[in-house]
Formats: structure tokens, sequence, C-alpha cells
């Protein structure tokens, strides 16, 4: 079993939520395994940094369907706990007439309860008309409960209290405002952990400020992991295909297309990785990929090294903020050079977004 952490729309906390609850189970046990619905580069960065795991995307509309439960099921097999952090309001995907590629595609997919995250900053008994329309919206669904956030009093609590209680919906987690708890953002997204020299305290107030407002007695079993659960549960994890298939082998766009060969080169090539602050937006499954399919990757960064790993065949640049460190990444002449006669030579190189600049 897993949780889908949800949000009734963006900025409602569900980032700061997941984090909580991610740094209180790290404390409990080494194995925690966490997932980011969409295509994002840099909430997963976070989660990473809690767990000390590669965060996995749960993208249904970059990948598939099938793909989406394969990774869940092989990346969470070993998992004391395993949660799923949202992306947008819960219903919001790829087109306003369905939920595809959305939190609610997802949860569903996966047959995971959602934890539906409340901004309670500015409301009080409307609470529960929200909380009403997003349960029954799709009766597909399952809510696990919800989560208050941004509470500002006792009093402010207890009327949320007396407005959901008709609902019989549980009431999970309980926060209370917390200004000086605060993640920075910039462009679209929060600013990556690279850039945050102080992340590590701000993890364990997080994980302390979760300890004491969580329902910990209900939320515990529900985020179990396959590795802390029944006999039964693992063994039908242990049998499914998810389980024993490199992801080179994982459906991909068509459920009926030809599986990617698997080759095992007598030699592997060498393959340089960009990854540094100014080159860091990968998404672990490309690289493992990579690796599956007989690459060695050699990470190196172009802001601090004076020139290309030795012996490698290709490049790799992914995205980033490299417009941010410009200045430094000019000063690097030598990396510039170095780089400017690889690709001239023809060595293969491959560049995306903030990359290709």
């Amino acid at each position: 079993m897993a949780l889908v952490v949800a949000g009734e729309r963006s900025g409602v906390g569900k980032t700061t939520v997941t984090m909580a609850l991610l740094a209180a189970l790290r404390k409990q046990g080494d194995r925690v395994q966490s997932f980011k619905v969409g295509p994002d580069y840099i909430d997963p960065m976070f989660h990473q940094f809690v767990t000390g795991r590669a965060c996995r995307n749960l993208d249904p509309l970059l990948t598939s369907e099938a793909y989406v439960q394969q990774c869940f099921a092989q990346a969470s097999q070993d998992a004391e706990w395993a949660l799923v952090e949202g992306v947008m309001g819960l219903f919001d995907g790829a087109s306003g007439a369905e939920d595809v590629a959305s939190t609610a595609h997802v949860a569903r997919l996966l047959d995971l309860p959602v934890l539906l995250v409340l901004d309670c900053a500015r409301l009080s008994r409307s609470a529960a008309a929200i909380a009403h329309g997003y349960r029954s919206f799709d009766p597909r669904l399952q809510f696990a409960g919800v989560v208050l956030n941004r509470v500002g009093s006792d009093r402010h609590l207890s009327l949320l209290e007396e407005a959901l209680e008709p609902l019989g919906l549980p009431i999970l987690g309980r926060l209370r405002r917390q200004d000086e708890i605060s993640i920075p953002d910039r462009h679209l997204g929060l600013v990556p952990t690279d850039e945050l020299p102080a992340l590590r305290q701000l993890c364990d107030r997080l994980a302390a400020l979760a300890a004491e407002s969580f329902d910990w007695e209900r939320l515990g079993p529900l985020l179990k992991g396959v590795a802390s659960g029944s006999q039964d549960q693992a063994l039908s994890m242990k049998e499914s295909d998810a389980e024993s298939t490199p992801i080179s082998q994982w459906v991909v766009l068509d459920p009926m297309a030809t599986k990617i060969p698997n080759p095992k080169p007598k030699i592997r090539p060498r393959l340089a990785v960009a990854c540094d602050r100014a080159f860091s937006f990968y998404y672990a499954d490309n690289l493992d990929l990579l690796e599956q399919l007989g690459a060695e990757l050699i990470f190196w960064s172009p802001l601090q090294d004076a020139g290309l790993p030795e012996g490698v065949g290709g490049l790799y640049f992914g995205g980033g903020f490299p417009e941010v460190f410009a200045a430094e990444l000019a000063e690097n002449g030598a990396a510039r050079a170095a780089v400017r006669a690889a690709v001239r030579a023809g060595l293969p190189t491959y560049a995306e977004c903030g990359g290709l600049m």
C-alpha cells in the first residue's frame, strides 16, 4: 500500500506535506520510496535529498499507463514506505474534458487512496464543501482522508473539524501556519536543492512538525511499502512481471510495440553526463536505461572541471538553469574549449532543455 498526496490546486502545500511525511518516515526506516506525478524535475530532487533514493516520475502521457504501473511496482518492491506526490490539482491533467495524466488518473492506475491537502488559510466551513466536491467528483477514487494545512488558531481548527465531521472523512493531518518554514521558488518551480545550503535543517524541522501534526496511528499502515506488507502482498509483487523485467524492456508508448533490445556490448561506451548546479534535470529512469543498455555513465561538472573525462564516447547535457550560472560557466574557458573541440571532432552529443544553451 502507499498514499497519493494530492492538492485541490497548486500552491496548497503538497510538496511541504510530502517532504514532512518523507522526513518523518526516513527517521523510522532506511527504505522510503517516493514518486512524483508528471514530468517535474525539481520536486523529485527534494524527495531524493530526504530519502536518499531516486524519486521516480509517473507520467502516463510521456510513457504509458503500463509503464507507470511497472515503474511503481519495481521501485517500491523493497521499500518499507512508499508515497506519491501529485501534480497541480487532483483532477488537472492534459485535457479539460478528462483527467488524463492527472494525479487522479495515476491514483486509479495504481489503485491507491488519496490524501487531499486543503489550504485552510482563508476559509473555515467552506473546506467541507471543497472536500465533499473532490470526493464525489469521481466515485472511482478512494480517499484516505484530508490534511488541514495552514491552520491559524485553535478556534480556526475547531471550525474546520466541525465542518468536516458530517462527511466522515478522516482528518489525518493538522498543520498550523508555519511562516518560518518555506521553500523558495523561481520561475515555474522551486529552487533546486543544490542551491539551498540550509535544506538539511529545514528537513529536520519538517520531520519534527510531522511527528506532532499527523495521525500516525491511521496514517502509518497506509504508507507501508511491500517490504513491510503481508507475505501475500509481497508474493504478488514478486510474481509480477514488473519485478524482474529490466527498465529497457518496459512498455513505453505502445503496449504492442517491440521491446527495446538489451545488448551486452563487449566494451561499455563511456558517456560524459554534465551534472552540477547548472545542469541537474535528469530522469532516474533515463539514466538507468542508458546503463542497462551498456553505457558507463561518467558524471562531470562544466562549472568546476577543466575538461571532459578521459576516454568518453559521447556527451549528454541535461536541463537546468545554466543562465543562472552563466558567469561561472563563461569563466571556465577550458571546459568550454574541450566541449567545442569534442563536438567539432564528431563526438556524439545529446542535449535537452537548458543543456541546449
